[in-house]
């Protein structure tokens, strides 16, 4: 694996970890369980990821600026997840009650 894509992943992975403050931040628990199940995922984990907007995005492209060519998920506004894209204007592809099943949509769309 690339050590830029490997440390792209430590660095989400080691802020889903830390403690939410008192009021606590929108999304991020659902947020942090989905770069748990996505890091699992052999194919999305040479994807290099970024976030933004409580979303998880996957960049075939190991260095900024990130290519823009894949699904990304967030968390739905009331529960669940939402997969998208590839980018922000495109229609949603899928609502799914859970982070495996919404890396699976992803996964499922991956060109070969």
């Amino acid at each position: 694996m690339n050590s830029s894509v490997e440390a792209a992943w430590q660095k989400i992975l080691t802020l889903a970890d830390q403690p939410v403050g008192p009021k606590g931040i929108p999304f991020r628990d659902r947020l942090a369980e989905l770069a748990r199940v996505a890091y699992a995922e052999p194919r999305l984990r040479r994807l290099r990821p970024w976030t933004g907007m409580w979303e998880l995005h996957f960049s075939r492209c190991t260095e900024f600026p990130p290519t823009w060519d894949l699904p990304y998920i967030c968390p739905g506004a009331s529960g669940g997840y939402w997969v998208e894209g590839p980018t922000r204007v495109c229609p949603r592809i899928a609502e799914t009650d859970s982070a495996q099943a919404a890396v699976a949509v992803v996964v499922e769309r991956l060109p070969a």
